[in-house]
């Protein structure tokens, strides 16, 4: 016959064993889904922080890429997994973009539906034009649009991508119209830039770097509140439209429901890799500043980004190509 004393401890036992497992973690190899495509910034970042962190838990993370509809596959499919914090997400601005601008792309509600971990980092974009341009600040650039209204022509990497919103809200701060001209991807932009086939854009500091160095561009601002360490002598544009900020960001999420001790627990990992002071350092040659920030920076960060971007893109009428 079973002791009573047996079955009346049963249910503490039960309720103990996730406790232990959870105690445990990690205790097999954690996955990090990257949307973008290997090569890139934010590919050679994840990787670099990954690996970082894998040190530091003594198992290995591994960065899968699943590219398509605007990060929303990889989104999706962390925030649909399990949440026992072996599938991540290297999340970015794009979370907050896609509720505003592809609402019906899932997960339509990110901090609903995923969890905050930690900051990785921030990347500014400088504001460069053609040299024939015949202005050398932003306060100049925004009298020269008053002047000739529509007449300038700026580009950007694809329409709701983050640096054609930072143009929509220049735009929107300064009263300016400008003609916008958008590209599939960068690379495109800048050759047309360059060759003054378009007269501005936003890029991102790293691509902008050796037009800036030849002169075949010119660098106006910075689209950060401080300054960009790699361009130290352009100012940011928030010297003359106050409060301007934007940039791209990328932060590590878990799926809703993970546990705390868990959350706990990768991110103390991801801070131990964003403060690496050789991991920092070799990043910023790359233009990436790697910032460590909680769970809590980065779930305001992603809802403070989430009303802003939604309003601008209601209020310009952007609507995906």
């Amino acid at each position: 016959m079973t002791d009573r004393r047996t079955l009346l401890a049963l249910p503490m036992l039960l309720a103990a064993r996730p406790g232990r497992a959870q105690d445990g973690f990690p205790n097999r190899p954690i996955t990090v889904v990257s949307g973008y495509a290997p090569g890139g910034v934010t590919d050679v970042t994840s990787r670099a922080v990954a690996e970082r962190m894998s040190r530091e838990f003594g198992v290995p993370v591994v960065v899968e890429n699943r590219v398509g509809g605007a990060t929303a596959v990889a989104n999706t499919a962390v925030a649909q997994a399990r949440p026992d914090g072996y599938s991540l997400l290297m999340g970015t601005t794009s979370l907050a973009i896609n509720p505003g601008l592809q609402p019906s792309l899932t997960p339509r509600e990110p901090m609903r539906e995923l969890a905050p971990v930690g900051m990785v980092f921030r990347s500014a974009f400088v504001l460069h034009v053609h040299p024939d341009l015949p202005v050398r600040s932003t306060a100049e650039l925004i009298a020269w649009c008053r002047a000739n209204p529509g007449k300038l022509d700026f580009g950007s990497s694809g329409t709701g991508a983050v640096n054609h919103l930072a143009l929509a809200l220049f735009a929107q701060r300064a009263n300016i119209q400008v003609t916008h001209v958008p590209y599939r991807g960068g690379a495109p932009a800048l050759l047309d830039l360059r060759a003054g086939r378009i007269q501005a854009m936003f890029q991102a500091v790293l691509e902008a770097l050796p037009s800036l160095a030849e002169g075949t561009t010119r660098g106006l601002a910075i689209s950060s509140a401080g300054r960009e360490p790699l361009l130290p002598e352009i100012p940011p544009v928030a010297e003359v439209l106050p409060g301007f900020d934007a940039v791209f960001w990328q932060g590590l999420f878990a799926p809703a429901g993970t546990p705390a001790p868990i959350l706990a627990r990768l991110g103390a990992a991801l801070r131990v890799a964003t403060e690496d002071a050789d991991l920092r350092a070799r990043l910023a040659q790359q233009g990436v500043a790697l910032i460590t920030g909680d769970a809590e920076a980065l779930g305001g960060l992603l809802a403070r980004e989430t009303a802003l971007w939604g309003r601008l893109i209601q209020d310009a009428g952007i609507r995906p190509d």
